[in-house]
């Protein structure tokens, strides 16, 4: 069937690159890049271009994405797409494991909660929906962070005064930061970090090109022992967690995505 509208699928391709650079590219770049003919890719961007998906620099001899596509991405947030696909996946892990269950994304070097389900009986958490809590701290955080590039974790935590704070536990640089995004592969836990007494598993979900976009958690009751601001519990929870690396597995699956290569 994609056969049949080759065109399409180009220019959807040259959309999807201009979104994943920095900055606008020139049609050579695209042509390069994306293995087309220069002058397919010249027809292409004037196609999109005409329709408000590509702006022309003329002084710069470049290409970036267009009015339309700030459009489009608008109403994709309007929709909350992410959150309706991510809702009967949080409701589901509710009733596996009766804890509550968290959908979350990065904001800058926060963790944003766009979602909670909770269950019948549930604990009071200083995590709702639209929350913002410092990203090292949260297992939904680092289940992102750990999948981003180190110069761009770098970039959101570029001095000492980037790591608050909450209980006295978690990463206070970013070597510290760096060993435990290394020893947390497949899923993150944070025992304490935001609040005394709560613990949280999390594990990330991807888009169409292997990026983490979101991260659902679980957060539950956990006292750690030894008691003691400083102590580690090395509790790792890989039932839970295989609980919610599955509801992850399935939002990827269901935005399009796929996991990266481990």
């Amino acid at each position: 069937m994609t056969s049949n509208v080759p065109a399409l699928r180009q220019g959807l391709g040259i959309l999807l690159h201009l979104a994943s650079r920095p900055g606008p590219q020139s049609a050579s770049v695209l042509a390069r890049e994306l293995g087309l003919p220069r002058s397919t890719t010249y027809h292409l961007l004037a196609e999109l271009a005409e329709a408000g998906f590509v702006t022309h620099l003329p002084e710069e001899r470049r290409y970036g994405l267009g009015v339309a596509a700030f459009e489009l991405g608008s109403a994709y947030l309007r929709h909350e797409p992410l959150e309706r696909l991510a809702r009967p996946l949080l409701q589901g892990l509710v009733d596996a494991t009766g804890r509550t269950a968290h959908l979350g994304v990065l904001h800058g070097a926060e963790t944003l909660y766009l979602l909670k389900e909770q269950p019948r009986n549930p604990q009071t958490l200083v995590t709702d929906i639209g929350v913002r809590l410092p990203a090292q701290l949260t297992a939904a955080g680092r289940a992102l962070l750990g999948h981003l590039p180190a110069a761009q974790v770098r970039a959101l935590f570029p001095r000492v005064s980037s790591f608050v704070d909450r209980t006295g536990r978690g990463p206070r640089s970013l070597a510290a930061l760096r060993r435990l995004l290394a020893a947390e592969q497949d899923w993150s836990v944070e025992d304490g970090y935001v609040t005394p007494g709560f613990a949280s598993v999390a594990a990330a979900c991807f888009d169409h090109g292997g990026r983490p976009v979101a991260a659902i958690s679980v957060t539950f009751r956990h006292l750690c022992e030894p008691a003691g601001r400083t102590a580690e519990c090395g509790v790792r929870w890989p039932e839970l967690a295989a609980e919610v690396r599955a509801a992850a597995a399935q939002l990827t699956s269901r935005i399009g995505g796929h996991a990266p290569p481990s």
